[in-house]
């Protein structure tokens, strides 16, 4: 089986995935680049040629569920040429399929996928999700607690407006002005305090790259980003500070994000433990950074544990950008682990650079149970 995947967005790479065996692009970079699209556009063209060549066409192009992604059209064009099905990929499931075909899984896994944004299947901005996934099957169990993205994308680059949403998910609407008027002004923090209150481009997100943004503006670490990821890496840096000088075993907190059901969906509540970080004195923030990274660890655990009684599955694969973090991801591990999960992680590649094998991955168990492709394969 040959299948053609092309990314998404972001470190956008793509691959041929024939049998289990994958030919990478090189990285193209993001793809609000024209040089980075021609690149893609040039490797795939260079792959069909190959595969072509080999005698094994191409069977389908699998790409992120995105519509306004070049990954997404160049995919549905291609698929087009070639007569082969389009598959559109969630995006965190393609980060856990990823992880399941680097270490050739078989059989039910959960997956927690925590990054910066995917686009769900219910249109929404996702980023902190909790799956279950079992051959071409998956399912959402749980997320995060939603956050407001007061002006939508742009939230993403200031963490000050993740840290107002953060208080008017928490019930303190009022206190938006008095904390952000001195970091941005006064009409830009009434004008968000205004849209939060009103809803106005405010759209929902799990991500957990927003409530690490809104951690760092809390404790006076990033306000505005001038880099992607700035402001989880300035609260990395500071709870690394602190750990340089104690043991991680004190990182303990009595604010245990909250794991709770609702809608059908098991969800982490992150409010509790945000609010604990509110007027941190200047001197402890590295340990209050490093005491947010504690209970995120903890409420994981405990999040992964209730849906594992509902599944009966102890595997658990991490995929998403957010795992770059090396406490995040040391910690969570060794936590899964003692409590009986077998933890399954990239070898390199947590980010979006990745997704292309996971998306290739679904795709081909997708193809195995269609019922044509068992027809056809069965008369060989």
């Amino acid at each position: 089986m040959s299948i053609l995947a092309l990314g998404a967005w972001l470190k956008n790479t793509a691959c041929l995935w024939q049998d289990g065996h994958v030919r990478w692009s090189r990285p193209h970079g993001d793809l609000s680049s024209p040089k980075a699209c021609a690149a893609l556009q040039a490797f795939c063209d260079d792959l069909l040629m190959q595969a072509q060549a080999s005698g094994q066409a191409v069977q389908a192009v699998a790409h992120d569920l995105h519509p306004d992604f070049f990954s997404t059209h160049l995919a549905l064009q291609q698929a087009d040429v070639l007569g082969v099905p389009a598959i559109g990929v969630q995006h965190h499931h393609a980060h856990i399929a990823a992880v399941m075909a680097e270490h050739q899984l078989q059989g039910p896994v959960l997956g927690l996928a925590l990054d910066g944004v995917g686009l769900g299947t219910d249109g929404t901005a996702w980023g902190g999700e909790l799956l279950w996934l079992h051959g071409a099957q998956w399912q959402r169990m749980g997320h995060l607690s939603h956050l407001a993205l007061p002006g939508g994308d742009r939230a993403a680059h200031e963490p000050w407006r993740m840290m107002a949403a953060a208080l008017h998910a928490s019930g303190c609407s009022d206190d938006i002005v008095p904390r952000c008027a001195p970091l941005v002004g006064l009409h830009l923090a009434q004008g968000v305090h205004s849209m939060l209150e009103a809803g106005l481009n405010c759209p929902p997100t799990s991500s957990t790259g927003r409530w690490f943004d809104a951690a760092a503006a809390a404790l006076g670490l990033c306000v505005r980003q001038q880099d992607e990821a700035q402001a989880a890496m300035a609260l990395e840096e500071a709870a690394r500070r602190w750990l340089s000088q104690h043991p991680p075993a004190d990182i303990t907190t009595a604010h245990t994000p909250l794991v709770h059901d609702e809608g059908g969906l098991c969800k982490l509540d992150l409010r509790p433990l945000w609010r604990s970080l509110l007027d941190t004195p200047a001197r402890q923030v590295d340990e209050a950074a490093a005491r947010f990274h504690g209970g995120l660890i903890a409420g994981l655990a405990d999040w992964v544990q209730a849906v594992s009684q509902r599944t009966a599955c102890k595997r658990v694969c991490l995929g998403g950008g957010c795992f770059f973090n090396l406490i995040l991801r040391e910690g969570l591990t060794q936590q899964l682990q003692a409590l009986g999960f077998e933890v399954y992680q990239p070898a390199a590649q947590f980010g979006d650079a990745g997704l292309a094998l996971g998306q290739a991955w679904v795709a081909a168990q997708q193809l195995r149970e269609m019922p044509v492709f068992q027809k056809e394969t069965s008369c060989v």
